[in-house]
């Protein structure tokens, strides 16, 4: 299973991509986790791992690959002649913990360097030619809002879960990541976050699809002081297990 998880800043995607990578992996699996958030620099801590060296540095750098997207995306040379798994990948583009690994296209690292493009594109032509085994799965954190989409980088993903917070733009943009999703023929699942049990019915209430909501992560005290101070985030979340269960 290949799954994007979507949605606006701050509603907790790289949280709950690391718990689903975490409890996913503690059942035997291997799962490779895709920080496509270029402005994100959180992720690898709370997997407990370093961010490993920009995956595009593999295909000449960030630079080179700019060039190569001049004649357009869609006119982009191919840079995979065949199928990879996830022992074809580098070991010096993956940090690894607990049957998690972790792959980083490329991050923004200074003022004028230019856009995401040459990540995005990356990725666009990665995610297709990775083959997984049964006991495998790719979870893409991606960057905030929708830009993403009309980039193409979930094109090769087999759902999309949307990460929704108790803001009416958290709600608002669910009905358009839905509406997005079902254009381009990949189903759509949620999970509500950061959401304290007074207001978790009237979230549930703004999501169109509302049986697509596969759980519903309370606003907790431990996952938010670990944030907040850069530490591993654990998995002793049954509401975590039940979500791994509905989408693997």
């Amino acid at each position: 299973m290949k799954i994007a998880i979507c949605g606006k800043g701050g509603s907790g995607k790289s949280t709950v991509a690391s718990l689903l990578a975490k409890a996913y992996a503690k059942k035997g699996n291997r799962v490779l986790v895709i920080d496509c958030d270029e402005s994100n620099y959180g992720l690898h801590q709370q997997l407990g791992m370093k961010l490993p060296k920009s995956f595009i540095d593999n295909f000449g750098g960030k630079n080179e690959v700019m060039k190569m997207l001049e004649v357009g995306p869609m006119n982009m040379p191919m840079l995979f002649d065949k199928q990879w798994t996830f022992d074809d990948i580098p070991s010096d583009y993956i940090s690894e913990k607990d049957g998690v690994l972790l792959m980083s296209p490329g991050k923004i690292e200074t003022a004028n360097e230019a856009c995401a493009c040459s990540f995005n594109a990356l990725m666009c032509q990665f995610v297709p030619v990775l083959k997984l085994r049964d006991n495998e799965a790719v979870i893409m954190d991606m960057e905030a809002g929708i830009e993403h989409f009309g980039r193409g980088t979930d094109n090769a993903v087999e759902a999309i879960l949307m990460v929704v917070d108790p803001s009416y733009e958290s709600i608002k943009l669910s009905c358009k990541i839905e509406e997005i999703a079902t254009k381009i023929n990949k189903p759509i699942y949620y999970v509500i976050n950061k959401t304290p049990d007074d207001m978790i019915q009237t979230v549930k209430e703004g999501i169109k699809s509302s049986d697509k909501i596969c759980g519903v992560i309370n606003d907790e005290l431990s996952i938010k002081s670990a944030g907040l101070k850069g530490e591993e985030l654990s998995v002793n979340n049954d509401t975590i297990n039940s979500i791994i269960d509905k989408l693997f």
